[in-house]
C-alpha cells in the first residue's frame, strides 16, 4: 500500500457518465501528470486560462451532500470524493483530470469504476519520493453529537467511523478500516445510499437530478428498494468510509494518523483538515525507505523527517 515513490497513470483514461446532483451527462479524460503536480482537474468546457482547479482542502466550496472545489475565478467540479477515493487508495499522486462538465460522473455510486479502469490502465512509478504527513498531536472538530478527530499513529492510517440513523434498517454501526490492510475492495464497491423520506426535501433544493436506483441504495423504513440489495452487510458505513478516504486525499498528501468520527461527513472532515494543517506544530511531513513484500502492496517503512 506504502511505496517511497511518486505515482501517476501509465496511460490516459476516458471515462463518460451521469452528474448525480446536476443530472449532466459528463466525459472524464484521466491524464499522467510529472511529479509534485498533485491532481489538478481542469474543465475543458471554460476559459483554459480559468479552468484548473487543484484538489486542496484550501479549495473546498459548501461540501454539504458532495465535495465540491472552486478555484479562485469561481470554476468549480463538484462529487470529486470517491475519484479521489480511487486515487488515494491505488497510490495515485499526480494526476490531470480534464472534465467537460461541472461535476464528476457519479457512475455506479461507488468508486469501482474508477479503480478498475487505473487498473487497467496501468500505473507508473515516478523518480521522486513521496512524503507522507506525519501527526504529532491530536486535534478534534465537533459539531454538537457529531465529532471528528484525528491523533498520531505511526507508518498506517485508520478510519474509525461511526454511522447514526434513526432508520431501523440502518441504525447505529461502527466499522475501524485499516489501510495497510489492503483490504479495499468492499471499501471501494460500496455504493452512495439515501432515505426515501429524504429524497423530496434534496430534490427540492436542485439535488439528486441524476439519481436513481442504478447509482444509489434507497432505504425506506426498513427495505431496500433496489431490487439487488445490498453487495455488502456493512455496505453503509463502508461507503461513508469511502467518502471520508476522498476527502482526506485534498490533504494532498497521504496521512499516517487515527482519524476517528462519529456522523462524520464531508464539511466535518474540510473543517477538520483545515484546523490540524493550519498549525505546523501538528503535523510533520515524512518519507519513507523500505521494500516491498511478495506484491501485496506493504511495506516495512522507516520514518524520515524532510522539510516541508
Amino acid at each position: 500500500m506504502f511505496t517511497n515513490l511518486q505515482k501517476t497513470i501509465e496511460n490516459s483514461i476516458q471515462l463518460k457518465g451521469t452528474g448525480l446532483h446536476n443530472g449532466l451527462i459528463a466525459n472524464l479524460c484521466l491524464k499522467p501528470a510529472e511529479a509534485n503536480s498533485g491532481i489538478l482537474f481542469k474543465r475543458t468546457d471554460v476559459d483554459n486560462t480559468k479552468n484548473i482547479i487543484e484538489a486542496s482542502y484550501k479549495n473546498v466550496s459548501s461540501p454539504v451532500l458532495c465535495t465540491k472545489i472552486k478555484n479562485s475565478y469561481g470554476v468549480s467540479v463538484s462529487t470529486i470524493e470517491h475519484l479521489m477515493a480511487a486515487f488515494y487508495g491505488e497510490g495515485i499522486d499526480n494526476v490531470l483530470v480534464e472534465i467537460d462538465a461541472p461535476e464528476v460522473p457519479i457512475m455506479d455510486g461507488s468508486a469501482f469504476d474508477f479503480v478498475t479502469a487505473i487498473r487497467s490502465y496501468g500505473i507508473q512509478e515516478q523518480n521522486c519520493s513521496k512524503k507522507f504527513i506525519k501527526v504529532l498531536k491530536k486535534i478534534e472538530v465537533k459539531d454538537g453529537p457529531k465529532y471528528i478527530s484525528i491523533e498520531p499513529l505511526t507508518n498506517d492510517l485508520i478510519i474509525d467511523f461511526e454511522i447514526v440513523y434513526k432508520n431501523p434498517l440502518i441504525r447505529t454501526r461502527r466499522k475501524e478500516f485499516k489501510l495497510s490492510n489492503g483490504d479495499l475492495v468492499s471499501i471501494y464497491n460500496s455504493k452512495t445510499f439515501c432515505l426515501y423520506e429524504d429524497i423530496d426535501q434534496i430534490k427540492s433544493r436542485g439535488l439528486a437530478k441524476g439519481g436513481s436506483l442504478e447509482n444509489a441504495i434507497v432505504v425506506k423504513e426498513n427495505k431496500i428498494l433496489n431490487e439487488d440489495g445490498l453487495r455488502y452487510r456493512d455496505e453503509f458505513v463502508n461507503h461513508k468510509i469511502l467518502d471520508c478516504l476522498g476527502d482526506l486525499m485534498l490533504s494532498e498528501h497521504r496521512i499516517f494518523g487515527r482519524v476517528v468520527t462519529s456522523q462524520g461527513g464531508h464539511q466535518l472532515t474540510n473543517v477538520l483538515l483545515k484546523e490540524f494543517l493550519s498549525d505546523k506544530s501538528n503535523w510533520e511531513f515524512v518519507n519513507f525507505e523500505g521494500k516491498q513484500e511478495n506484491n501485496k502492496d506493504k511495506a516495512y517503512l522507516r520514518p524520515i523527517a524532510v522539510n516541508a
